[in-house]
């Protein structure tokens, strides 16, 4: 697999802000970094582009989006906020008796994620990972789970910060399906979030034309272009690693086949290699 430099890895975008002496230094030093490295590109993912008039950057701002909204303290408001068919599988799961779990166990949460990711064909990050992001971001890292009866049918891992909540490691099992549970799931993590004072959600980022970019927007989210910049470094041309590429389409089918607990063996050693 070719090698990439991202700044920063695992994260829908960032970057730098201000046009200054200490931007300029920080992207040099990318760069020389990336070319020490002999990497094939590196990759900047951001929400205003930094390298318009740059003929060594390739730039694409038709692919991916991200999704922000203000919330309000109250429930009434949010939920009227969501679009009638979205409100009434919210009300869905409300009315089957879901109910919303905080865990400190990132193992629980793991559980349910990696079921997810395996029904989407995706090999799943390590237990240790999950771990280690709960204890670096301590509160601000906040696992719930959401429970039919005794079974968890779903679950997500949030961050928060600076009254911004990031629902960013989530989904359900086959079983969630019935019961609205990614609805009430996402429905769960704002009424928290809005309890708590935090008045920005953020349903982070999708694909243009997915399964999650609908998801969102049947949310009454709107979409906000991302800009990716990439300096090729050995590589000849601009990366396609995405689940839309059809080379990709064959190991997707064969991966979603696999026994899960085969998958969940291999997947951490596969999503070192992902970004």
């Amino acid at each position: 697999m070719e090698a990439a430099w991202f700044l920063p890895p695992f994260v829908l975008w960032a970057g730098l802000w201000l046009r200054t002496a200490a931007l300029a230094a920080l992207d040099d030093a990318a760069t020389t970094l990336a070319q020490k490295l002999g990497v094939g590109h590196l990759e900047y993912r951001l929400r205003a582009p930094l390298h318009d008039d740059d003929h060594h950057w390739e730039r694409c701002s038709d692919l991916y989006v991200t999704f922000q909204k203000e919330i309000s303290a109250k429930d009434d408001d949010n939920l009227k906020a969501i679009p009638r068919k979205q409100r009434a599988m919210v009300r869905k799961g409300i009315k089957l008796g879901l109910a919303g779990e905080e865990t400190a166990d990132p193992d629980a949460l793991h559980g349910i994620y990696a079921q997810s990711v395996h029904n989407l064909g995706t090999p799943v990050f390590s237990q240790m990972y999950f771990r280690v992001l709960k204890e670096v971001f301590g509160d601000q890292c906040e696992l719930l789970l959401i429970k039919s009866a005794a079974e968890t049918v779903a679950g997500v891992m949030s961050f928060r910060y600076n009254g911004v909540v990031l629902p960013y490691y989530g989904g359900g099992s086959m079983a969630a399906r019935a019961v609205a549970g990614n609805d009430f799931m996402y429905w769960e993590v704002m009424r928290r979030a809005a309890a708590r004072g935090d008045r920005i959600f953020d349903f982070g980022r999708s694909k243009c034309g997915t399964g999650s970019y609908n998801f969102k927007k049947y949310w009454g989210f709107e979409p906000e272009p991302l800009h990716y910049e990439y300096r090729l470094i050995a590589a000849k041309s601009v990366p396609e690693n995405n689940p839309l590429n059809p080379k990709y389409r064959l190991a997707i089918k064969a991966w979603q086949k696999m026994p899960l607990w085969l998958a969940n063996k291999m997947g951490p050693f596969l999503s070192r290699s992902l970004g």
